[in-house]
């Protein structure tokens, strides 16, 4: 049984009330990477701890169309579970609010196998029975739209134009007080590659900590939008006619105080274990592609020319493949580190980041062998010298469900229900074309 943390102390409930914090958000995230949600005024906020609030097991099965629910063994109209936020994590967002990342537990007080944070708690403490110390980084890419999801006029936008940041200058402006209020650390923001996108870099932490920085963050730039007469798209695939976007995860490995990708005599400056970690993430990613960027509309994305990672392969500050390897030095002070390409937003991303450092550890643990790196555009090599993730849902979802390595990495409870949502999008609406599909999830995971 996992304890809760220790209740809030009276003058800590007075400490909040003075500084204007009326209620609390507590957030969980599905397999479907629908972020839910559950509000509780602060008096209440040590009942929202423990025992936590009711939640039916459906919430597990909600799907991505606002009607659908993907019924299985696990999930049914029968039972609850309740959520517990973490008071440790807790923190204040203003215009009344605190907010808190939550998981779910048993009525008896036992962890949910199915919880995506519980999930990502037992891979991190894998690695550090290892002994192990995983940072990541994450990335936010995003696209502002018209409250009603319509295109935004764009008579100025360039490619990381300055001119589309000072169109945006007092909405940038609010992320990063916000943010900062909040304690998020922000590294940088950026106009991207499409229109009126933008990319938000977070600082790095341990990796239940970043899942929920990254889960905060999106909450606040979805608030700063609309106080600008605002919406925003996390679609990995808002316009057919765009680049579509990511949500990349950097992340670095240590061992004894010692970086595993960089100060070793490998590829890069790796160490033997860092290289073997490459190895095992870049043999799993197939399996993986059905937690990373499998929604039905996560295809649509991984193309060549996009710098999504469509290619299964890694190379040195190659953004085509599929794993940027990046080295250690001015520009990447912490040592080396590897981005992820393919993750996007309609990824759970405590369950990405599980998956991610799961293969890595496996990797380690196997004395998996690096390939050698791609060093060119993959574009421009035949498929046979590197490979291409899979091209539709369906071989992505049959990858995922039948991995060995996976079930036993996440268990069988996670696997199983991310198979059965993303499952119902395909048998919904595989047979619309490229522009239904974008219109109709283009807000699908907004918040």
């Amino acid at each position: 049984m996992t304890r809760p943390a220790a209740p809030l102390a009276a003058a800590a409930i007075a400490q909040l009330e003075s500084e204007g914090v009326e209620a609390v958000i507590g957030t969980v995230v599905n397999p479907a990477g629908l972020t839910q949600a559950k509000t509780v005024p602060l008096r209440r906020t040590n009942t929202f701890a423990d025992p936590g609030l009711g939640a039916s097991p459906v919430w597990h099965g909600f799907a991505i169309d606002r009607t659908g629910i993907a019924f299985t063994d696990q999930v049914g109209v029968v039972g609850d579970q309740r959520i517990r936020i973490d008071l440790s994590a807790l923190r204040i967002i203003g215009d009344g609010f605190a907010w808190a990342p939550g998981a779910f537990f048993e009525q008896d007080g036992s962890p949910v196998p199915a919880c995506s944070r519980g999930t990502l708690r037992r891979v991190e403490a894998a690695l550090a029975e290892a002994g192990i110390e995983a940072v990541v980084g994450h990335e936010i890419e995003f696209v502002l739209v018209n409250p009603d999801g319509t295109r935004l006029p764009s008579p100025l936008w360039a490619q990381y134009g300055a001119a589309g940041l000072l169109e945006h200058e007092t909405f940038i402006r609010d992320i990063i007080a916000t943010a900062a209020t909040a304690g998020v650390g922000v590294e940088q923001i950026h106009p991207e590659y499409g229109v009126n996108q933008f990319e938000v870099s977070l600082t790095p932490q341990s990796p239940v900590a970043a899942a929920d920085q990254l889960v905060l963050t999106r909450i606040i730039i979805g608030r700063v939008a609309r106080r600008h007469g605002l919406r925003v798209s996390l679609s990995p695939t808002p316009f057919t006619d765009g680049v579509g976007s990511g949500a990349h995860q950097h992340f670095s490995l240590t061992k004894a105080g010692k970086p595993l990708f960089s100060g070793g005599d490998g590829t890069g400056g790796m160490t033997p274990e860092g290289e073997s970690a490459l190895a095992g993430l870049l043999h799993g990613l197939p399996e993986a592609q059905g937690i990373l960027c499998g929604s039905i509309v996560s295809g649509l994305r991984l193309r060549p020319g996009n710098w999504a990672g469509a290619n299964l392969c890694w190379g040195t500050e190659n953004r085509e493949a599929a794993l940027r390897f990046v080295h250690d030095g001015p520009g990447a002070p912490a040592g080396g580190n590897v981005e992820v390409k393919v993750v996007d937003a309609s990824a759970n991303p405590y369950l990405a980041s599980a998956a991610i450092l799961g293969l890595a550890l496996d990797g380690i643990g196997q004395g998996a062998v690096l390939p050698e790196e791609t060093t060119v555009d993959p574009a421009t090599l035949p498929d046979l010298d590197h490979g291409r993730l899979a091209s539709t849902q369906v071989e992505a979802l049959t990858a995922l469900e039948n991995s060995g390595r996976l079930r036993k990495i996440l268990g069988d409870p996670v696997i199983d229900l991310l198979v059965a949502v993303r499952r119902l999008e395909h048998d919904r609406y595989a047979d619309l074309d490229p522009e239904e599909l974008t219109e109709k999830f283009r807000m699908a995971w907004s918040v």
